[in-house]
């Protein structure tokens, strides 16, 4: 990782998975490169089944400090995506409970029969009956939307941990390629946001994360220079 353009940018991005933390547990050198950053970090996440808050708790268990409004996550952030752009839109959401909790206190209507849109995140209870549901649910128009097109993130020694693309190759091995759209990464707008709020230049910025194919695309595409991480077993 180049150090020398971290410790220069004016706002470090940072992936979490496989940068920071992995199935719990954080790597041994995160707290001290997140408390060097300092209020200049904030972590860009396709995590679809936590809420910033619950995150920032988490986190700072393990020792890593980051103010929930410096965390956006895909989930969180596509709920509050829809909530601004289709207000009053009823939700089929197949997703945690602590995201269906976060989408409630947005006020959507998470019973409807025939749901207005779709929104897929990683469902810890996914089933053959939650993919029938989900599947009927499109078959009637509703519009599709899926947090992040991750197939799997990483495990501590490397193993692959299924994730939302996962849920997606389902459906569609169900329904074909269907269309969908997401914010999540590759997608750049949840570092555009990121930009927005720091008020920072995407030129005076820098994204650190260990997926050229999602975290690379995304810094890319934001205009953002990337910085690879590549730990230590790890492809």
């Amino acid at each position: 990782m180049d150090a020398t353009q971290v410790r220069t940018a004016r706002l470090v991005l940072c992936d979490l998975d496989g940068c920071l933390v992995s199935e719990g547990r954080a790597f041994a050198d995160a707290a001290e490169f997140v408390r060097q950053c300092g209020d200049r970090f904030r972590i860009v996440s396709n995590n679809s089944t936590h809420t910033a808050d619950a995150l920032s708790a988490a986190l700072r268990a393990l020792g890593l400090n980051v103010a929930p409004d410096h965390i956006l996550l895909a989930g969180q952030q596509t709920l509050h995506h829809l909530a601004r752009s289709c207000p009053g839109a009823t939700l089929a959401l197949f997703a945690s409970a602590a995201i269906r909790a976060e989408a409630s206190r947005l006020g959507f209507d998470l019973d409807s029969p025939r749901p207005d849109i779709v929104l897929l995140c990683r469902d810890p209870g996914f089933s053959l009956s939650r993919l029938d549901a989900l599947t009927a649910c499109l078959s009637q128009g509703a519009a599709f939307w899926v947090a992040n097109t991750d197939r799997a993130h990483p495990g501590l020694d490397g193993r692959p941990f299924a994730e939302t693309g996962a849920l997606l190759a389902a459906v569609r091995a169900v329904l074909g390629e269907i269309p969908f759209r997401s914010i999540g990464k590759p997608d750049p707008a949840m570092a555009l946001a990121a930009l927005r709020a720091a008020e920072v230049d995407a030129a005076d910025a820098v994204f650190v994360g260990d997926n050229p194919v999602t975290d690379g695309v995304c810094a890319r595409e934001a205009g953002v220079p990337f910085v690879h991480l590549q730990r230590k077993g790890r492809s």
